[in-house]
């Protein structure tokens, strides 16, 4: 047989087509930000109301969780991704259409199970069709494609703010191009090789992984695919059994933390909370934009990283990160007289290294933690869990902002980050180098069959 070799290229191609769905991920959680002010005024929310029309995307996003891992296993990878695609655009062109509350709350959530669904499928399919050597890098394409998304929205926002009356719906229809996009774009990307050897399609799965890899890649996968798909596929049961548990309960923790440390709070609410401190709206939404280039420079950061540095390290130099910087917007907010700009500078701290060491590698991790046989059913449960508290923080927000303040919130905040920080020294492993299989063998080592 030819020998075929590594063809990083194509590789390349394949994962940010992949990305996409990440793309509109940020894009459809970030655009909600730009249209607060006019959807409070048109709808005539208060600020619980606010709070469930901003989060109603999140909920389709939990359900979508839930049942997209499973779905991939049954029916692969691609073939979801490419639902997933179409519910983007039916959804950012009905959200446009909203005439009342109600209908703008269930349409956002049909957005909602797209995102939900792209955060599992996405960074999957990338884990199981990238190298042992570029996955890392692979799957952080991912979240660059959700911070892109993320500025394209802010800039999008800002460039509508001004336009009349109907501003807001032009923001959320304006998602429906990219959507149809990346539906067009997935017919020319392969399978998942994991998924169609598992489904017994062994010949196509070795070929795909030597497109992308070489041949000699191809041969050490494929053995090691093999050896680790003689166990049967588990289920929700077993995932919390003793075998598994242990590995599940990182996962989980880093979903939880990854929120409650307070991301959605700047990218959801960035444009209010610097309004709140005394920004003209038109400002505001103008330093939102420089939130998205922050976001979208660091993530060059982790991209050039994760690989060298590796994925633990990151995640200990972020979470200190993040909780210093927690806590200087705690200070900021109990000083008499709020100055915006200092309000947004340590904002932009705290993206940075969040963005830098923490969102990219939690994608990552939960996309190469799980053993084969349960990494569908430990993927839906750890992203679901991500969405739930991901949901329960852009609710609770605007609330608490005004019920408790900012001192208080973004103090809770910090101390989430020091408490996420002292989980990753005790808890999670190094797995920056190893294949799919080394890492699950790395867990079996730790005795948790």
């Amino acid at each position: 047989m030819e020998e075929i070799k590594p063809n990083f290229s194509k590789l390349l191609l394949i994962s940010i087509v992949a990305s996409f769905g990440g793309l509109l991920f940020g894009f459809d959680i970030a655009i909600i930000s730009g249209t607060v002010p006019f959807i409070k005024d048109y709808f005539n929310l208060n600020e619980l109301m606010l709070g469930w029309g901003v989060s109603s995307l999140l909920i389709g996003c939990i359900i979508g969780a839930a049942f997209s891992g499973k779905m991939a296993d049954k029916y692969g990878r691609r073939k979801m991704l490419i639902v997933t695609s179409l519910f983007f655009a039916i959804s950012c062109l009905a959200t446009g259409l909203a005439y009342d509350f109600v209908y703008f709350f269930l349409v956002r959530m049909v957005g909602g199970l797209a995102v939900g669904a792209a955060s599992i499928l996405s960074p999957m399919y990338i884990s199981e069709i990238a190298p042992s050597k570029y996955r890392g890098r692979m799957v952080v394409l991912y979240q660059m494609a959700i911070i892109t998304g993320i500025l394209i929205s802010y800039i999008v926002n800002y460039l509508l703010h001004d336009i009349g009356p109907n501003n807001w719906r032009w923001m959320f229809a304006s998602g429906t191009f990219p959507s149809v996009l990346f539906f067009v774009l997935l017919f020319f990307v392969p399978r998942s090789p994991r998924w169609l050897y598992y489904k017994g399609f062994h010949d196509e799965a070795y070929g795909i992984l030597s497109s992308v890899g070489g041949t000699a890649n191809a041969d050490y996968e494929l053995k090691e695919i093999k050896e680790s798909l003689k166990q049967p596929t588990i289920g929700l049961k077993k995932a919390f059994a003793p075998g598994m548990r242990h590995v599940m309960f990182v996962g989980i923790v880093l979903a939880i933390f990854v929120q409650i440390t307070g991301i959605n709070t700047v990218i959801d609410y960035a444009p209010a909370v610097l309004e709140k401190v005394g920004l003209e709206l038109g400002d505001a939404l103008f330093y939102t934009i420089l939130i998205g280039v922050v976001n979208f420079i660091f993530t060059w950061v982790a991209i050039f990283l994760i690989d060298k540095a590796g994925r633990r390290k990151l995640y200990l130099v972020g979470s200190t990160g993040m909780g210093i910087s927690m806590a200087l917007l705690s200070w900021a907010f109990s000083r008499p007289e709020i100055d915006g700009i200092m309000v947004l500078i340590f904002m932009l701290i705290y993206l940075s290294f969040f963005t830098a060491c923490i969102g990219p590698v939690f994608w990552t991790l939960i996309s190469e933690i799980f053993p084969n046989r349960a990494r569908g059913i430990g993927m839906s449960v750890s992203v679901l869990v991500n969405w739930t508290f991901n949901w329960l923080v852009v609710f609770l927000f605007p609330w608490m902002l005004t019920e408790l303040g900012g001192s208080l919130v973004y103090g809770f905040l910090s101390v989430m980050g020091f408490i996420l920080l002292i989980f990753t020294w005790f808890y999670v492993p190094e797995t920056k180098g190893k294949t799919l299989e080394e890492i699950e063998m790395m867990w079996d080592a730790r005795k948790l069959k």
